[in-house]
């Protein structure tokens, strides 16, 4: 283990997607990652990150949100190689309900020049969709955006590529490290106090996933936060809410997902209100549901899941391990392989009979949601930025250059609409009929 340094310009909490991240895109602008530490208190791909599904797309309502991943997609595409990151497109396949929402996001996407195509129309949906799989079947389909650009990336892969990046440019990693204090003898933080040691500094960056609410514990910042509506009322919400995510992979060989033509298809996320029936011809659920998923090689099968749920614990308990041995995290059981299997069969033909080859093992996590269930990148103590990604992180590689352009003072119109004054001001993001909490 090397000598933790009694000093540096920037220290960086977490070695997940958005500390290492950081770390990169400022020790490329510098030209040297001289004066960078990452301190983590396991090591890279310990956490959320490790465990992320890896999806990258911009299907967002909100144009914020839009704006945001637009930009990391042109960091995805970077370096592909390296990133380890399959450029396949993604896929929103929705029910009358969302058809609105999507022809927004669709219209927006032209705007920005983010190339897509949307279908509309029950029949035309399906035909579409019968293009590139013969055995489709999904019921309750009335529209389809097909964005070209997005995928995903092996997670552990992409993350030791972006890892060898900012190392190769001097950044030192300290794995095993854990904070225990953030040093403020005046308005601004000065040191970062650890287990090995204090090292002093003039900017400190968080991004530390699901953990998020210890950290923000230290800075002494509010547990609950108010929210002016916009009906004028201003209401009171806990600062961070934990969800429990559920996905999963079907044990078969990733290439059953091949299209006819015989490529890997687009990640396909599903949502639709028609009834959902297991193998047995048992209803499962009458609707609304989704799904999403995708072959991967790095899961070994069919990876994806469904909606997350609600985690009944305070904030400030789960955050002291929100990965350990106790938590939540990981719990996927019955209804969620019944669940996920049965829509998988619902939607493609090749899938019915195949619900007993889920495979049981650790997957999903936790995700550290924010009042609005957006993210929050905002500047604290005058030098602490915090990237608190609200679950949204692995697809925004982007907001660590972001983030190093701000370290260097130069601030990003890109990050605004997500300052954690945007509650009290009553600047909130739109919301869509989606049932996942992040859209």
């Amino acid at each position: 283990m090397s000598t933790l340094p009694t000093s540096a310009d920037t220290v960086i909490i977490g070695a997940g997607i958005h500390g290492l991240s950081t770390a990169f895109h400022l020790a490329e602008r510098r030209g040297s990652g001289a004066g960078i530490v990452i301190v983590d208190k396991t090591d890279s791909a310990a956490g959320a990150s490790g465990i992320a599904c890896g999806v990258v797309r911009n299907n967002y309502f909100q144009p914020a949100m839009r704006e945001l991943m637009a930009h990391s997609v042109g960091v995805w595409e970077t370096d592909p190689e390296a990133f380890h990151y399959h450029p396949v497109g993604y896929m929103q396949i929705s029910h009358e309900g969302m058809r609105d929402d999507v022809g927004s996001i669709y219209e927006q996407q032209q705007a920005i020049g983010y190339e897509s195509v949307f279908i509309e129309g029950a029949a035309e949906s399906d035909a579409y969709m019968k293009a590139m799989f013969s055995d489709w079947r999904a019921q309750g389909i009335t529209s389809v955006l097909h964005e070209k650009r997005g995928g995903y990336c092996h997670n552990k892969a992409g993350l030791a590529g972006l890892r060898a990046k900012a190392e190769a440019l001097g950044v030192q990693i300290h794995a095993g490290v854990e904070v225990t204090e953030l040093r403020r003898p005046g308005s601004a933080v000065d040191a970062v106090v650890t287990n090995q040691g204090t090292i002093e500094c003039d900017h400190v960056v968080i991004g530390v996933g699901p953990w998020v609410a210890r950290f923000w514990d230290m800075l002494d910042l509010p547990t609950t936060t108010k929210i002016l509506g916009a009906d004028g009322v201003v209401h009171e919400r806990p600062t961070w809410i934990y969800w429990a995510l559920q996905e999963g992979t079907l044990g078969v060989d990733p290439d059953t997902l091949l299209t006819d033509a015989g490529d890997r298809p687009p990640v396909i996320h599903v949502d639709t209100d028609a009834p959902l029936y297991d193998d047995a011809g048992e209803l499962v659920t009458e609707g609304p549901w989704g799904i999403y998923y995708k072959p991967d090689d790095h899961f070994g099968g069919i990876q994806g899941g469904y909606v997350p749920y609600i985690v009944d614990k305070p904030a400030a308990e789960v955050a002291v391990d929100p990965y350990g041995p106790q938590s939540p995290d990981f719990v996927v059981g019955d209804d969620f392989y019944r669940t996920w299997t049965a829509a998988l069969a619902h939607c493609h033909g090749r899938f019915e009979g195949k619900a007993h080859l889920i495979k049981r093992e650790k997957t999903g996590g936790l995700g550290c949601f924010s009042p609005d269930s957006f993210p929050i990148f905002d500047t604290f103590a005058e030098n602490c930025h915090v990237i608190a990604d609200s679950n949204h992180g692995w697809k925004m590689i982007g907001v660590g250059k972001l983030v190093a352009a701000e370290v260097d003072g130069e601030p990003q119109a890109l990050l605004r609409p997500f300052r954690y004054a945007r509650y009290a001001e009553g600047e909130l993001h739109p919301v869509s009929n989606s049932p996942y909490p992040w859209s």
